[in-house]
């Protein structure tokens, strides 16, 4: 027997794209057999006295059963299908008494074939309007009797609770993948904060709980997996902030602004910065949870203060080298009344200045080794300084007063034995020997600046400003001392100076 072609208006209705949105808006991620349907499907088997009842979903092309009772079929296609034809109906229900002589489905294979359905009644089960499956009994005998209204209304009514329970499902799945969703984010979001080292914290102000992080147990010494109190993070707070830290998140309970504010852990003595806002309100307007960060700023305070510091350094240091500056002017300019032999001697000693502060800089005013303080003062003067300068030291870190002093004192020897000692002619030689000595318990380095191979040295008639200066340029340093003897061999300085 040919088997029946689907009318035009049901193939429209199945492939319609309003319906099938409207499916698969409802469709579950696995569409078969759900014991959460089977009650439904024995109910309407109940009903209506028949041995067989499905609660199904119609595609374009399969009708999937949820449930079944009285077969062992999953599926069928919309072609072999009756309820294909509750799309094109008016809502209501629909009732065969015997398919075999409703030219609707008398060509079906299910009625030409094996099982041989006669009675059919199916309700629609509906989403936005739109036909998306059915509860539908069958049997194989035909019935002269068809279902009264009432149970054609408790059918209508099983296909809507089937609706309701798809729906609630799907929005159920929905939901759970929403919620892991947003788990894993939150998950995410906690490993960074741990790893970055951010404390995070929500307090209930009403019940004084506070919910935190890893990272901020870590920084305020707490006991690891202990409830929480308010009353317990403010003590670990340090006593001498405590006050004011409570001060700035009453204000910003109050005022519904930002708290942000800097604190010491009491246990630890870290640096700690703390910032949030009120995170929720009662219906009233009051606040109910603040939520919170923490981050430890020591490392940060630390170089704050060490700037600090260097710049109160930095500031006197600038004072007392300008005060030298015009010191050294004056000095220099009574001694020659030459504008350029004036600048040429000033700046000279001015470069000394500098090349120490750019050495002390560079160690942030800390300490600089003796090597780079006797290469920076020494070399320019030296047309050969690997061939006629000659270095014994031991190692030793000069402070600011020292590196300073004895800068200018190195500066003044090398430019005299430049124009005038061991390193103005190629063969002379300068032996610079700086050893470190136990005096009383102090140590005290000794140098000695030796000339040999220059020009034949004679004492001076008078004391320049170039001695004067070797000799008190280390004035700053307490027990400090520097003494010249013009040997005719070459200038000899004796440097003592305590470290």
């Amino acid at each position: 027997m040919t088997v029946q072609a689907v009318p035009a208006s049901v193939a429209a209705a199945l492939a319609s794209s309003e319906r099938l949105e409207a499916l698969d808006a409802a469709r579950p991620a696995y569409v078969g057999p759900d014991a959460d349907f089977t009650g439904i499907a024995d109910l309407a088997a109940g009903l209506m006295s028949a041995p067989i009842a499905i609660v199904s979903l119609i595609g374009d092309r399969t009708q999937w059963y949820l449930a079944r009772r009285g077969t062992a079929e999953v599926s069928a296609s919309t072609d072999n299908c009756f309820c294909a034809h509750l799309l094109t109906g008016t809502g209501g229900p629909i009732v065969v008494g015997d398919a075999l002589h409703d030219k609707r489905f008398c060509r079906l294979p299910d009625v030409t074939g094996k099982p041989h359905l006669r009675f059919y009644a199916g309700a629609p089960i509906t989403h936005v309007g739109q036909v998306i499956g059915s509860v539908c009994v069958f049997d194989t005998a035909p019935r002269a009797t068809l279902p009264d209204d009432a149970s054609l209304l408790h059918l209508q009514q099983l296909a809507k609770l089937a609706g309701a329970l798809l729906l609630a499902k799907e929005e159920s799945r929905r939901r759970a993948i929403a919620n892991a969703a947003i788990t894993r984010e939150e998950q995410r979001q906690a490993s960074a904060l741990d790893a970055a080292n951010v404390g995070s914290w929500l307090w209930n102000i009403r019940t004084g709980a506070v919910v935190a992080n890893a990272p901020l147990v870590r920084m305020l010494d707490l006991k690891p997996g202990a409830p929480l109190k308010a009353r317990r993070i403010f003590s670990a707070i340090h006593l001498s902030d405590r006050r004011a830290t409570v001060a700035k998140l009453r204000q910003a309970l109050e005022s519904g602004g930002e708290y942000d504010g800097m604190f010491r852990a009491a246990a630890t003595g870290r640096w700690l910065l703390g910032r949030g806002r009120v995170h929720e309100w009662d219906s009233d307007g009051r606040p109910l949870m603040f939520l919170g960060i923490t981050l430890d700023v020591t490392e940060g305070q630390i170089a704050s203060e060490r700037m600090r510091l260097l710049l109160r350094e930095l500031n006197h240091r600038v004072k007392n080298t300008l005060a030298m500056l015009q010191s050294l002017a004056r000095q220099t300019l009574r001694q020659t009344s030459d504008p350029a032999a004036f600048m040429e001697a000033f700046a000279g000693r001015l470069h000394s200045l500098s090349e120490a502060h750019a050495l002390l800089s560079d160690h942030e005013w800390g300490s600089i080794r003796l090597m780079a303080m006797i290469q920076a003062q020494v070399r320019p003067y030296a047309d050969d300084f690997d061939g006629q300068v000659e270095i014994h030291k031991d190692e030793v870190q000069l402070g600011p007063d020292q590196a300073i002093g004895l800068g200018l004192v190195l500066h003044e020897l090398a430019t005299n034995a430049h124009k005038y000692g061991a390193l103005s002619v190629p063969e002379g030689r300068l032996v610079i020997t700086a050893r470190v000595v136990e005096e009383a318990g102090h140590k005290v380095l000794n140098m000695t600046w030796h000339e040999t191979g220059g020009p034949p040295v004679t004492p001076p008639k008078r004391r320049g400003f170039g001695i004067v200066l070797i000799e008190r340029s280390l004035d700053k340093v307490l027990g400090s001392s520097v003494h010249l003897e013009f040997l005719p061999s070459g200038l000899t300085a004796l440097v003592r100076v305590p470290l």
